[in-house]
C-alpha cells in the first residue's frame, strides 16, 4: 500500500528542500546532465537487449514494452529476469488501477551509479540469451 501513497514523509524533508533551494543553478544543471546520461545508458542497453523502450522525459525510470521478447505479461517477464538474470524490474500492471493497461510494460530505475547500470545490463543480456 505504501508505494501507492507516497515515497517520503513531509517533516524531515522540509530541511532538505530548504537546503536544496539554496544550491547554485550549476548544481541542478549538472544533476540533470548526470541523470540524462544514466537514462540514455539504460535506455540504449535495454533496446540492445530487444526491449521496446518508451522515451522517458521526467522521471527516474525507463519504461519498456516486453512484447518484442515474446512476453505479453510484464509480471511474468519480471519473475523470469529475476531468476535468469538476477535483475529486477517493476511490472507496470502493479502501478495501474486497470492492470490490463500496464500489462506488457515494465519499469526500470536509472538513478544508480553507471557501473551498476552496466552490470545489470550485462546480466540482463546474458539472462535473456537463449
Amino acid at each position: 500500500v505504501r508505494q501507492h501513497l507516497s515515497f517520503v514523509s513531509g517533516g524531515p524533508f522540509q530541511y532538505a528542500i530548504a537546503h536544496g533551494l539554496r544550491l547554485p543553478d550549476t548544481y541542478f544543471t549538472e544533476f540533470r546532465r548526470d541523470l540524462a546520461l544514466k537514462r540514455d545508458l539504460l535506455s540504449d542497453g535495454l533496446a540492445r537487449c530487444g526491449l521496446g523502450v518508451v522515451p522517458s522525459q521526467g522521471t527516474y525510470f525507463v519504461t519498456t514494452d516486453v512484447r518484442p521478447l515474446g512476453y505479453d505479461d510484464g509480471a511474468t517477464f519480471c519473475r523470469d529476469t529475476a531468476h535468469r538474470a538476477k535483475v529486477i524490474a517493476i511490472p507496470h500492471q502493479l502501478l495501474c488501477d486497470d492492470s490490463t493497461v500496464g500489462l506488457p510494460y515494465v519499469r526500470w530505475a536509472f538513478c544508480k551509479q553507471p557501473e551498476v547500470l552496466e552490470q545489470a545490463l550485462d546480466q540482463l543480456s546474458a539472462g535473456l540469451a537463449p
